[in-house]
């Protein structure tokens, strides 16, 4: 037997609603929440995102990279350094001009928003390939690099 909304007395289409109604203002509370957060977080912080392919297909991945200690991807400790002799500037990251890569194109976008000794950050560039992003930002956006264990 199907149901709809108008059919069912006040009470109960009132009772079915509450649950989604909770959870949309649960949602849309949140978001300011998660933005407020972030903003009291001590030392220097960024929230990193990795987009890869085009306008259409987009895969993204994204962390938030603490650096007092380092932590929020498995090579933090490094881009932290990088970021460090940089002064939190992306853009001033040291590049890697050894690195060859070949000339495949396979878009990455990347994104870094946050604070680094209370000056904003706010970086978004796209590169060529993975191996470009990395000659040119270190392991700042090496989200989904595994950590090689020692030997």
């Amino acid at each position: 037997m199907t149901h709809f909304l108008n059919d069912l007395r006040p009470a109960e289409a009132v009772r079915r609603a509450l649950p989604a109604a909770a959870a949309l203002l649960l949602a849309v509370g949140a978001a300011p929440a998660l933005a407020a957060s972030h903003e009291a977080l001590p030392g220097n912080w960024l929230e990193l995102t990795v987009s890869r392919g085009d306008s259409r297909s987009i895969d993204t991945h994204g962390t938030l990279l603490l650096c007092d200690p380092p932590e929020g991807h498995s090579r933090a400790a490094e881009a932290c350094d990088v970021l460090a002799r940089a002064d939190g500037d992306v853009n001033a990251v040291a590049k890697d001009g050894s690195r060859v890569c070949a000339l495949v194109y396979a878009p990455v976008t990347v994104r870094a928003q946050g604070r680094w000794n209370g000056r904003p950050v706010d970086y978004r560039r796209t590169f060529g390939n993975d191996c470009e992003r990395e000659a040119l930002t270190g392991a700042v956006f090496a989200l989904d690099d595994q950590q090689v264990p020692e030997v």
